[in-house]
Order: C-alpha cells, then sequence, then structure tokens
C-alpha cells in the first residue's frame, strides 16, 4: 500500500440570484463576470493536471443564471449600458459607467493597462457618487467607449484572452477600441459562458472532479427549520420576532437543488457543502431524505461537537489527528458521512499566498501537507479538506491564480506522499468511520450563525419572510376553495418561488455590522423587491414599510483602541519618545470578509494608523508595514472629512519629503484652501490639522474615512467601507479617562 495522505480540494461556486423579480433585469454582473473569468479555468486546467482530482460545488441558482447568460437573451444592466453606443450614452448612463466600471482589482487587474489606469486616475481613486458629477466634463466619448470594452475585458481569464486571436489583440491594443470591437467582445462572452457546465459534466464524467451541490437559493437550513437553532453558539442573541420553523421550505429547497442537478449533470449529486457549511441536527433527515451521501462542513463545529480544541503550533499546522478522520451520523435509520475543513489551509489560499511568490506559496502548501502526513499513523485512512470559494480569491494574485495553480497541482502530481480525491472517491472505499452522535448547530463561520440572525437588520429580514409566508399560505388556502383556484395556481407557485428567492443567505450577509460593500443598498432593495413581489402575486397590496431601506446606506465604525488622553506629538516623521503617541487610539489594517469572501484591496502599505487629539488638533501616526520600513517610493493618501464639514487633506510622501494640502468643497467643486496641515515623513507619516479647520465641536464627532495610493502597493481605504467615526474630547475629557 502506498499510504498515502488523501487531498480533498473543494472549491465553492456561488453567487446569489442578482435578477430584479419585478423587471428581471439583472441588476450586477458577477455571474457573467465570474463565468468568463473563473468558472471554466478553474475546471479545465484540471485537463493538464488530471491525477489532481477536485470537487467542485455549484449551488443550484448560479446553474440557473449561467443558462440564462448562456441564451445570450438575458436583461443585464450592466451589459446593457456596456452594449449602448457611447455617442449615444445619457448623463445617467456615464454617470453609472464612472462609478461602477472600475470593479476590479486596481492592482491585477486596472494598472496593468495604461490606459485603463490613465482613465482611473482621471475619474480619481477616492470617489463618492455624489464626486461623479463635477468629474463628467473631463470625459469624452473614446474615454467611455474604452471604459465599455476594458472593463468587460478585463473580467476574462487570462488564458483564454491569450488563446483567442480577437482577444488577445484587443488587450495588447489596450484602447481606442470600436462599437465593432465592442459587440464581438460581448459575442465571445456568451461562447465563454456556453462552455462552462459542459466543461464540469465532461470532467465528472472522466472521474477527475466530483460536482456537489446545496440548497437551491442557497439558505442557511438550521434556521429555516428553527430560528432558534441560533441560541445554541448565540445563547444571548435578540432573534425575530417570530420564531421561524419551516422545515419544509429547508426540504423544497434541497429537493429543487437536486433536481436542477440531475437535469444538469445527468444524475443525482453524492455530495452537499451545506449553504456557508450550515448544519444542525434537524438538517440531516433532509439530507438522507433526498439522498445526500456525505456533507462537509467546518473544523470548528467538530471541535464543540466533540468538545476538544483543535490545538495547532505557532506555524498554524493543526497537532491533532480527529480533524482529518471521516465520520458518520445516522439519521432516520441513514447513515450520513462528514468530513470537515481544515481553516488555516484554506484561507492560506483565500489571503495570504496572493501576496507571495507562486512557486513559494505552492511549496509552502505542499510542506504543511507533508507534515500532515508525517504526523499520522496511517495515512490513507485520513482527508485533508481545503474548501473556499473558487472565484473570489484569484483576483488578488498575479495573473488570475494561474501561475499559483499550475505550481501547486505540478507539485502534487505524482506526489510519493499525497494524493488529491474527490470527497466521494475517498469515501467510497469501505473505510472506517469514526462515529458522531450529534452535531453542534453552526456555521463555517466562528460556529455560529451571528453574520446571518440576531442583528436588527438581519432580524427585520426575517420578519418580512415571516410575515410574507404566513400571508402566502393563507392565500392559497383560500384559493383552493375557490371557483379559479386553477387561474390562480399559476401566481400562487411563483409566490413560492420567490419567497424561496427570499430565504437565501446572501441578502442577510450584507446586514447587520459583518460585512459591507458598495453594493448593500443593491442587495437591500433587491431583498424587499423579492417580498413586495410575493404580495402582487397575491394580488395584495405591499407593506408601505418596504419601501423602507433596511440597511442604513452607509455604516459608521468607531475604532476598537479609543485614545485615553491628549498628546502633543512633535510632527517630525517618527516616535521620538516612549511618551508621544501613548494615550492614542488606533486603527487596524483589516478586511472585510474571508477565505470564502474578500473585499478588494491591494497588498497594503500601511500597517496601523494612531490618531488622538490635543486641546486644539487632531493628529494621525500612519505606520509602515515593518518589512517596507525604509520606504522610498511615492505614496499618497488623502483624509476625507465627511462631517461636521466636508473637507480633505491631501498628502504626497517620498522617503523624508511630504507635503499635505487642504481642499474644501465648493459647490460640487474641491478648491484648494489656505488652511494649514503639518506633515513629516521618516520611519513613520506623522500629520496635524487645527480642530478649528475640520468644525470639530467639543464633545462632538467626526466622521471620515483615509484612502491611500500605495504605488505598486496598491489602493486601499480604512475602513474598507463605510465612514469612521471620532469622538472629540469634551471638556471633561482627561478628567474622564483619569487613572490612579
Amino acid at each position: 500500500m502506498e499510504n498515502k495522505l488523501n487531498i480533498a480540494f473543494v472549491w465553492h461556486m456561488h453567487q446569489p440570484l442578482y435578477k430584479d423579480p419585478i423587471t428581471e433585469e439583472y441588476t450586477m454582473p458577477w455571474v457573467l463576470f465570474h463565468g468568463t473569468k473563473d468558472y471554466y479555468d478553474m475546471v479545465a486546467i484540471l485537463e493538464e493536471f488530471p491525477q489532481v482530482h477536485q470537487t467542485f460545488n455549484i449551488v443550484p441558482c448560479l446553474i440557473e443564471q449561467l443558462t440564462e447568460y448562456g441564451s445570450g437573451q438575458v436583461n443585464d444592466r450592466y451589459r446593457n449600458i456596456t452594449r449602448k453606443p457611447a455617442s449615444e450614452l445619457t448623463r445617467e448612463d456615464k454617470s453609472f459607467i464612472l462609478q461602477y466600471f472600475f470593479q476590479a482589482n486596481w492592482e491585477h487587474m486596472i494598472k496593468p493597462l495604461p490606459r485603463y489606469q490613465e482613465l482611473l486616475r482621471k475619474r480619481g481613486y477616492a470617489i463618492t457618487g455624489e464626486d461623479i458629477p463635477s468629474v463628467l466634463r473631463y470625459f469624452k466619448e473614446q474615454d467611455y467607449l474604452d471604459l465599455q470594452v476594458l472593463f468587460n475585458l478585463v473580467w476574462i481569464d487570462p488564458v483564454i484572452r491569450a488563446k483567442d486571436e480577437f482577444l488577445s489583440a484587443l488587450y495588447t491594443r489596450g484602447g481606442g477600441f470600436t462599437e465593432d470591437d465592442k459587440e464581438r467582445l460581448l459575442e465571445k462572452q456568451v461562447e465563454i459562458i456556453r462552455m462552462i457546465l459542459p466543461k464540469y459534466r465532461e470532467l465528472q464524467e472522466k472521474g477527475i472532479i466530483e460536482v456537489s451541490t446545496t440548497p437551491y437559493y442557497h439558505p442557511i437550513m438550521p434556521l429555516l427549520c428553527d430560528s432558534f437553532s441560533a441560541k445554541e453558539a448565540m445563547p444571548h442573541a435578540a432573534l425575530p420576532k417570530e420564531r421561524f420553523v419551516h422545515p419544509e421550505d429547508a426540504r423544497e429547497q434541497l429537493r429543487r437543488g437536486v433536481a436542477l442537478y440531475k437535469e444538469t449533470f445527468g444524475h443525482a449529486p453524492r455530495g452537499i457543502w451545506p449553504s456557508e457549511g450550515s448544519v444542525s441536527m434537524d438538517i440531516l433527515p433532509i439530507l438522507a431524505g433526498e439522498g445526500v451521501k456525505w456533507f462537509a462542513t467546518d473544523e470548528e463545529i467538530l471541535s464543540n461537537t466533540l468538545r476538544r480544541p483543535i490545538r495547532r503550533d505557532s506555524s498554524g499546522n493543526c497537532c491533532d489527528a480527529f480533524l482529518y478522520r471521516p465520520y458518520s451520523i445516522d439519521s432516520d435509520g441513514k447513515s450520513l458521512s462528514a468530513v470537515f475543513r481544515d481553516h488555516v489551509l484554506s484561507d492560506l489560499i483565500g489571503f495570504d499566498y496572493a501576496k507571495m511568490d507562486p512557486a513559494h506559496a505552492a511549496d509552502d502548501m505542499v510542506g504543511r501537507l507533508a507534515h500532515i502526513h508525517g504526523m499520522l499513523e496511517n495515512p490513507e485512512a485520513h482527508i485533508v479538506n481545503i474548501i473556499l470559494d473558487g472565484e473570489n480569491a484569484w483576483e488578488h494574485f498575479r495573473n488570475d491564480g494561474r501561475d499559483f495553480l499550475v505550481a501547486l497541482y505540478s507539485r502534487l502530481t505524482d506526489h510519493p506522499l499525497l494524493r488529491p480525491v474527490t470527497v466521494n472517491e475517498f469515501l467510497s472505499k469501505k473505510r472506517e468511520r469514526d462515529t458522531l452522535n450529534w452535531i453542534y448547530p453552526g456555521s463555517w463561520i466562528s460556529h455560529n450563525f451571528k453574520i446571518w440572525i440576531g442583528h436588527a437588520e438581519d432580524n427585520a429580514a426575517w420578519d418580512y419572510i415571516a410575515g410574507a409566508r404566513a400571508a402566502l399560505v393563507e392565500y392559497e388556502e383560500s384559493a383552493k376553495n375557490s371557483r379559479d383556484y386553477k387561474a390562480r395556481k399559476k401566481s400562487i407557485d411563483a409566490a413560492w418561488e420567490t419567497l424561496y428567492a427570499a430565504e437565501g443567505s446572501d441578502w442577510f450577509w450584507w446586514y447587520g455590522d459583518d460585512h459591507s460593500s458598495m453594493l448593500d443598498e443593491h442587495f437591500d432593495y433587491l431583498f424587499r423587491r423579492n417580498i413586495k413581489k410575493i404580495y402582487t402575486l397575491m394580488e395584495t397590496e405591499p407593506p408601505d414599510s418596504l419601501d423602507i431601506p433596511i440597511s442604513t446606506e452607509i455604516k459608521g465604525y468607531r475604532p476598537r483602541i479609543l485614545p485615553q488622553a491628549y498628546i502633543n506629538p512633535v510632527i517630525d516623521g517618527a516616535v521620538t519618545s516612549y511618551f508621544e503617541w501613548l494615550s492614542a487610539g488606533y486603527l487596524e489594517r483589516q478586511f472585510f470578509g474571508t477565505a470564502m469572501h474578500r473585499d478588494l484591496q491591494g497588498e497594503g502599505l500601511i500597517g496601523t494608523i494612531a490618531y488622538g487629539f490635543s486641546q486644539d488638533a487632531l493628529f494621525f501616526r500612519l505606520d509602515y508595514l515593518e518589512e517596507l520600513i525604509p520606504h522610498d517610493t511615492e505614496w499618497s493618501f488623502t483624509v476625507n472629512f465627511l462631517d461636521p464639514m466636508p473637507l480633505r487633506v491631501q498628502a504626497t510622501v517620498k522617503g523624508r519629503d511630504a507635503k499635505a494640502v487642504v481642499f474644501g468643497r465648493v459647490k460640487d467643486k474641491w478648491v484648494e484652501t489656505d488652511f494649514r496641515a503639518d506633515i513629516a515623513a521618516d520611519t513613520a507619516v506623522e500629520l496635524g490639522i487645527d480642530l478649528l479647520t475640520v468644525g470639530a465641536v467639543k464633545g462632538g464627532e467626526l466622521k471620515l474615512f483615509i484612502s491611500i495610493d500605495g504605488a505598486d502597493r496598491g489602493i486601499e481605504r480604512w475602513p474598507v467601507k463605510g465612514f469612521l467615526i471620532f469622538d472629540v474630547p469634551s471638556e471633561d475629557f482627561e478628567q474622564q479617562n483619569w487613572i490612579v
């Protein structure tokens, strides 16, 4: 026996339903763009490495949307504006393009094309919707045409571009495009989309991959079965007004997903990644009843189920073999297999390897896997599960991640200790499984359901679903006793379909304080539109409250580490004494998201930002990431004050040279003022500005965000989304914080 360690990569392919249920227009382009950039090449690359068997989890509502895009008849807002001749664009169209057609990784997708970078610079790096009207006059017809092409072009996989003569020439030219170029590009997109699902079916039939599934609209199944399941991990959470207990909805979502899977791939799925890895005892009979043989979830679920911590060494290597064992759990007389995700290995791909040389990253992963092999008495009986999004990480990698994947797959091919397998390939062999009698209810994020329930915004959404569902049940019961039931049945079925779409997890992802994006309001709008449509299909007036956004349009965040006393630093670009910044507050480098969901950010230049107040001034200290000191490359940053008055402090830094200019807003224009900001740079950058200049009032608030153009280190925004709230010291600030 070779006694190799089994390695299971599970790539989760998922996009929410972006279609407006009333207009049937797709309001966001991510199914199309991830389709042209990620879904095809992620599976096609395995034809070069047929020994590297993998599992792809494809969400049914993604299959539905890919099929519609492949028809070429899809109604997509971004695509419609792209198709419109540049000479016919309205002012509204142009504003839309300037606001949304730079949604790509600036470092790896925009910067390599000088024309795209030029247009981004012309529009401005740190800009809001309110700023768009003031920059429209700088853009000409050819600029908009080039933007229409470039935005769609960079979202096509580099390998596909290189192999296609037309796309390769278009990318090489980089600008000066024609309307004919644009139309051919749109046709190419459809051609790529049409190749995706047949390729997955082909490679599954060859035994190179396994395709697993989820419930149709990606709902959190345990919360559909019983919203009180959140209480196990969140005993003090405030839950929605009405307890939601509808396991029949969870079963119907899975049943529909399995049916579409069979239609697409010709047979039933063997396995499932439950939406967001969310599990509970309630969902097990549903899985078993629909023929599911295995499910996967996160290591923290296993740890809490067994009540055993998962120990790791200083390098993050797991020290406990039980994480890599297969498990079985019985439900209604049927046995289900369970495997558990290695959180650290998954996050290394999702977060860290994009910053490394591809070969070094691949060596690190293979070295860690070999380390696991070495700690196991019988590696053949174990499986390491690496599970993460199959689309969201790659724009952060050079060459869309291909260099890393080629390096990794090359090392895994014929490796003496490691065998890449599909999950079912491993489980189908008669292996001994450890037994679970119970499973902890939670998701892959912090082993709870906090992302999807418990916040006031989440709970409001659940209450809307519960109210619409109750009204629909009542309406259907009444209709069954009427003479025109058959005529009304079509609308009732459509209302149920819309309700299931509203139960999807993605709406809740963006509610609450956990995650935010520049498209929060779009997700909120689509959710409320789904609820509205349910009432409309029942010929009932929707509640007026559905016209009010659930999500606050912009979210404010107070720093975790607040100032403890006044400070009076010397503005010289260095920490000149231990006490100079001792009482300052701190902003910490952060991302919204995880290995499964990540916002666009560059590699980064700044590690921390300190801030504090004197009696009459506000101070900032920007600390370089330690490995970058000294830093001589020119870069810039802007402190954007939103309230109590709009103000911008724009600074440029090169080594020890630094200057800052203060801009004020006059009508819709930013103009240089006579106000002064003190700045100095050396091992850090220090900045000071009078409180009177920014309109600060003692005891009041300052609302602001900081944008950083780190040149080759990429673009950063602190915070990533929304704004910071600084509490301006009150008259008794020092007395409040005085400690004996």
